[in-house]
């Protein structure tokens, strides 16, 4: 039974913060830090249909539900609730995680836009690096957004990506790339490394994320397409300040609020053995 629309509005703002805006019935949006309603179309093929889908690092859930809109016959979404077991660095303090297991809430967007929807998208707490096709069999579709920037091993995960992929299936990636190093070295594989205090790792221009693509055993369908993600009612806005202009991340946080998170992505099958 579809919920009461005073219902999913109660429930959306009972929850803080959200990663992803959803607009879970007419006139309730989520105040996501992102609103990627417009990307999808780019992203996504226009029709699932029949397919079974994996949504890897799914936090609200709106990859999944957009799979699912599309026709998916099965869509199967995997996060990890916990973020102290995420990949963080040895310098990374419990402020900081504490931060961020209160943005995560135990997966809790996810279950309140499912019942929404009333999907049918099955959520499983698993890491990328335990994808295992014994575990979770093997997918026609797998779409992984925005989570390569925060792995310590970004060529693990997408050859995992790889091994729960069917032979003809396909891989969506889509992640934070240097907006900077992409238009001064277009060619040349760079990236630049974080590390530092947070579960932030590799930025890549798009050469060497499409690098990452190929040494992990995918075959890129076609070259990497910038996109930029467009800020949610929920991000934070960042205003220009001596402080901000002559810091990295707040030069960064400053462009994400006024164009748009700069990101790409790319559509690649496993590659045949040689």
């Amino acid at each position: 039974m579809a919920l009461a629309l005073e219902t999913i509005r109660e429930r959306v703002g009972q929850r803080q913060q959200w990663y992803h805006t959803l607009e879970l019935a007419p006139g309730v949006v989520t105040p996501g830090w992102f609103d990627l309603r417009t990307v999808a179309p780019q992203v996504l093929p226009a029709s699932l249909a029949g397919k079974r889908c994996l949504d890897v690092g799914t936090f609200d859930g709106f990859w999944a539900f957009e799979m699912e809109r599309r026709g998916a016959a099965e869509v199967v979404a995997v996060d990890i609730v916990d973020p102290r077991a995420w990949d963080w660095p040895v310098t990374s303090g419990d402020a900081l995680v504490q931060i961020l297991e209160d943005r995560k809430q135990g997966g809790a967007g996810f279950d309140i836009a499912a019942e929404a929807f009333g999907s049918t998208a099955r959520y499983r707490e698993c890491s990328v690096y335990d994808l295992d096709p014994v575990d979770v069999g093997r997918f026609d579709f797998i779409f992984m957004g925005s989570l390569l920037l925060h792995l310590r091993d970004p060529i693990r995960a997408l050859e995992r990506l790889r091994g729960v992929c069917e032979a003809n299936g396909t891989v969506c990636t889509m992640d934070a790339i240097d907006p900077t190093f992409t238009r001064l070295f277009p060619r040349r594989a760079l990236a630049t490394f974080d590390g530092d205090g947070r579960p932030w790792w590799w930025l890549p221009n798009i050469a060497a994320y499409e690098r990452m693509v190929r040494a992990a055993g995918l075959e890129p369908l076609g070259p990497a397409t910038p996109v930029r993600l467009p800020p949610g009612a929920g991000h934070p806005i960042v205003k220009p300040s001596r402080a901000v202009l002559t810091n990295r991340e707040g030069r960064r946080l400053l462009a994400a609020t006024r164009k748009g998170d700069p990101q790409a992505w790319i559509q690649s099958r496993p590659a045949a053995a040689t």
